[in-house]
C-alpha cells in the first residue's frame, strides 16, 4: 500500500479484508447504521490529509462490516466536486479502496428525474452515463500502479452487476428502471433549458456525483455498479422549486425497499 490513508485504515481496520465498496449518496446514510453489521468504523476527520463530507445528509466516516456474507467497506457521506475538493481528492477513497482490496464497487446517489414517467422516488440502475462535470479524475500524470494511460469505458456499469441487481428487484417486486445518468458539477440545480438539451443528449435521470469514482474504479480495474434513488423531478418539469430537504425526505420515505434492493443485490455475489 502506497496511499498514506490506505495504511492508516489498514492499520485500524486489523484483520478485515473487504471485497465490496459501497458509497451512500444524500440521504441515504442510513443503510450504513440499518443494516451494516459492524466491526468498525473511522471518521474522515481521523485520517491525515483526508477530505471531510461539508454537505447536511452525510456522516463522514468509513464504515467496515458485513451485509449479507459479503465483506463491505462503505463510505457513509461521500465527497463532491462542488463542495471545492479537486477531481484527485475525489479520486482518493476509490483508490483507498482498492489498495484494501475491494473488487466490487457499489455506488448510490440521489438523482433528480429527467425521464418522462419518473416519479420521486423511483429507483434507476445505471447502464450508462454522461460525464458534463467539465473534468475528468484520471488528468495529470497517470497513476501507474492503479490502471492503464487510457482506460477503456464502453461497459462503465458491469453487466453482470446490473442483471443481479434486475433479478433482486423483480423477487423484491420493486420497479427498477435503467437509464443514463448524466453528471454536473453543481451546486446549483439545472435551469430548465439545461433539463431540455440533457433529455436531448440522452439522459435519463441527472446528479452531482458518481461518475468521477465510477472512472476512477474502472481505471484500478473494479467491477462496478450503481443505483439513483429519484429524490425529485428535474427543473421545469413539475412546476416546483428545487431544494435539498426534498431531496432528504425523499430518500427517508423510500428507506426500506432502498436497503432491502441494495442488501438483496449484495446477497446474489457469489
Amino acid at each position: 500500500m502506497h496511499l498514506p490513508a490506505s495504511r492508516f485504515l489498514a492499520d485500524r481496520l486489523g484483520t478485515f479484508r473487504p471485497r465490496v465498496g459501497l458509497v451512500l449518496g444524500s440521504g441515504l446514510g442510513f443503510f450504513a447504521d440499518e443494516r451494516i453489521d459492524a466491526v468498525g468504523s473511522v471518521p474522515y476527520a481521523d485520517i491525515p490529509d483526508f477530505p471531510r463530507s461539508t454537505v447536511e445528509g452525510h456522516a463522514g466516516r468509513w464504515v467496515a462490516g458485513t451485509v449479507a456474507g459479503q465483506s463491505v467497506l462503505c463510505m457513509q457521506g461521500r465527497f463532491h466536486f462542488y463542495e471545492g475538493y479537486g477531481m484527485e481528492q475525489l479520486a482518493l477513497p476509490v483508490r483507498v479502496m482498492r489498495e484494501l482490496g475491494v473488487e466490487i464497487f457499489l455506488l448510490t446517489n440521489a438523482a433528480g428525474g429527467v425521464r418522462d414517467g419518473m416519479r420521486p422516488g423511483d429507483f434507476m440502475l445505471l447502464s450508462d452515463h454522461i460525464n458534463f462535470m467539465g473534468a475528468n479524475p484520471l488528468r495529470g500524470a497517470n497513476a501507474d500502479a492503479f490502471g492503464t494511460r487510457f482506460p477503456d469505458m464502453s461497459v462503465p456499469y458491469d453487466a453482470d452487476l446490473r442483471a443481479l441487481a434486475r433479478a433482486t428487484a423483480a423477487d423484491l417486486g420493486l420497479a427498477l428502471a435503467e437509464g443514463v445518468y448524466l453528471a454536473v458539477s453543481g451546486p446549483s440545480f439545472e435551469t430548465p433549458a439545461e433539463i431540455r438539451a440533457f433529455r436531448a443528449l440522452g439522459a435519463d435521470a441527472v446528479g452531482m456525483s458518481t461518475v468521477p469514482e465510477c472512472i476512477v474504479a474502472r481505471h484500478a480495474g473494479m467491477r462496478v455498479c450503481a443505483v439513483s434513488c429519484i429524490t425529485n423531478l428535474a427543473s421545469g418539469l413539475s412546476g416546483d422549486a428545487l431544494t435539498h430537504k426534498e431531496v432528504a425526505e425523499t430518500a427517508a420515505r423510500v428507506r426500506r425497499p432502498f436497503a432491502d434492493l441494495i442488501e438483496g443485490l449484495l446477497a446474489r455475489q457469489p
